[in-house]
């Protein structure tokens, strides 16, 4: 076995992947600062997204390849019985009459079966992808529209007889197809290879149960690896204290996070907030979920249902439409506004020595560094005066800054500032990929080194050109933890309405300057 020590040292490597590991003294897992612990999970997040989307994308596909197979089978076989006779005339012409040639497009009805597996659910996770009932109602929408006009050119009878056969047949060629994808992956593709490695977490003797329930030692789909106990001292063969937890969630390179009995509310919410920020799948096995910005799913897995816990923002899909809308608004911005570009930095360069754009390090998405851009409205070498104006500062937190009046600023940068023109060129950091239209403000290593542990989760996302706090008339909120508050609120509520309406909100703020300086 392997000791902790091992585990964990000063490069982190990548555990193997053998069967479960269990490691009998977890006393040597070390990290210098939590906070550091915490952004080299949120940098392993997109491996792990990229993960669990490829993993979706491969199911959807071969579902997809294999429900349209089942249907060309079934096909086929209606048309060997109807146009070959292959079991007789009299059958023969009995389908006939009831399904004649042409009655039923193939790519029509393809078309159709795609829409009615999918609006149904057919093409999730777990085992109700292979439900009878799910399946037969799929069937039964996808049958029905194409044969909609049916019932008005050849009467509602008939057209009802069409309707059944049809459901039967492509149902009972589903049920059969997904009862089977399985076994001919499996001899395709060894599951073991995509196995998920699963961290559990719990009281020991309840992670022990977990292990052994039929979702996680039979399956295909989790790979358990060892587990963090929550009560001290930790059962034996435990990989460490839930204190431990993110050192040994780096360490391991676990995929999926599962809760196993009861945690008190601080203990869930910490297990929750470390297995989200490394991107990890969270699944409880099934407990009372009241906690703030989590949404419960429940998956079935080996006819055992598992409760999925996951942020309901910038995941999968959303965060492919967030993208997009950042290039071509960037993209949009650029084009249009580069006459202003050239205008703005002319201007700079003639009101004082020193080049047109200002370049500055900030702490961006998962804590990776990168240079801001803007147009410098500060006399040049202005930063090296910061600290002795730290006393001057609206706030009392050295975590924000701002000094009204600064003797630093320009006459042109307090105007560009006060108009957030100053801010325009950030539209190449959208496009290289380090900020988007909308999110947290990306702040100094200096300040966020200064962070707490739940104050990192403004680090979850890539920063913005504008936010929530932007929104609230910028100095008008007062307090960091109101920053970190309506930023946490904006990550947990994201949708593309929410970006919409925060850029839309935005213009009268800049119009206005509402607490410019």
């Amino acid at each position: 076995m392997q000791s902790a020590a091992g585990a964990t040292t000063r490069e982190h490597r990548r555990w193997p992947r053998p069967e479960p590991r269990v490691l009998h003294d977890a006393s040597d897992l070390h990290v210098e600062k939590p906070g550091e612990m915490r952004l080299r999970l949120q940098r392993r997040a997109p491996v792990n997204f990229r993960d669990h989307f490829l993993r979706a994308a491969v199911r959807f596909t071969v579902l997809l390849v294999a429900d349209l197979a089942s249907f060309g089978v079934m096909r086929g076989l209606v048309r060997v019985v109807r146009d070959y006779a292959l079991v007789g005339d009299t059958l023969a012409g009995r389908l006939e009459a009831m399904l004649p040639p042409g009655i039923l497009n193939g790519w029509q009805y393809a078309a159709a079966l795609f829409m009615g597996l999918l609006v149904t659910g057919n093409y999730g996770r777990g085992d109700l992808r292979r439900n009878p009932r799910r399946l037969f109602v799929g069937a039964a929408l996808a049958t029905a529209l194409p044969l909609w006009m049916t019932i008005w050119t050849q009467g509602l009878e008939l057209a009802l007889v069409q309707y059944g056969l049809v459901t039967v047949l492509v149902w009972i060629g589903l049920v059969l197809e997904r009862r089977t994808i399985n076994q001919v992956m499996a001899w395709v593709r060894p599951p073991e290879r995509d196995r998920m490695d699963v961290l559990f977490v719990g009281p020991g003797a309840e992670c022990l149960e977990s292990i052994q329930e039929p979702a996680f030692s039979r399956g295909t789909d989790y790979r358990p690896i060892g587990f963090v106990d929550t009560r001290m001292p930790p059962t034996n063969g435990a990989l460490g204290h839930l204190r431990d937890l993110p050192a040994v969630l780096d360490a391991s390179g676990a995929k999926a996070v599962v809760i196993s009995g009861y945690l008190t509310e601080p203990q869930f919410r910490k297990v929750v907030d470390t297995a989200l920020a490394g991107g990890c799948q969270v699944l409880s096995v099934p407990r009372s979920v009241k906690i703030a910005g989590v949404h419960p799913t429940t998956v079935w897995r080996r006819g055992q249902p598992l409760v999925e816990l996951t942020a309901p923002s910038l995941k999968g899909w959303q965060l492919v439409v967030k993208r997009a809308m950042d290039i071509a608004g960037a993209t949009l911005g650029v084009v249009l506004l580069s006459p202003v570009f050239a205008l703005v930095a002319a201007l700079v360069k003639l009101d004082s020595p020193g080049p047109a754009f200002f370049t500055q390090e900030r702490v961006g998405g998962g804590g990776r560094r990168f240079r801001i851009v803007k147009f410098r409205t500060m006399v040049d070498g202005a930063e090296k005066r910061r600290d002795e104006l730290l006393s001057r500062s609206l706030y009392n937190d050295p975590r924000l800054f701002k000094v009204p009046d600064d003797p630093r600023v320009t006459g042109l940068g307090r105007w560009l500032r006060r108009t957030s023109l100053d801010e325009l060129p950030q539209l190449v950091n959208v496009l290289r990929g380090e900020m988007a239209l909308v999110g947290p403000r990306p702040p100094l290593p200096s300040e966020a080194a200064l962070y707490e542990g739940h104050q990192y989760a403004r680090f979850d996302v890539k920063p913005g050109m504008t936010g929530p706090w932007q929104v609230a008339g910028r100095n008008g909120v007062t307090a960091f933890e109101e920053v970190i508050a309506l930023e946490t609120a904006y990550i947990q509520n994201w949708s593309v309405w929410t970006d919409l309406q925060l850029l839309v909100k935005t213009i009268p703020v800049v119009v206005q300057m509402r607490g410019a300086y």
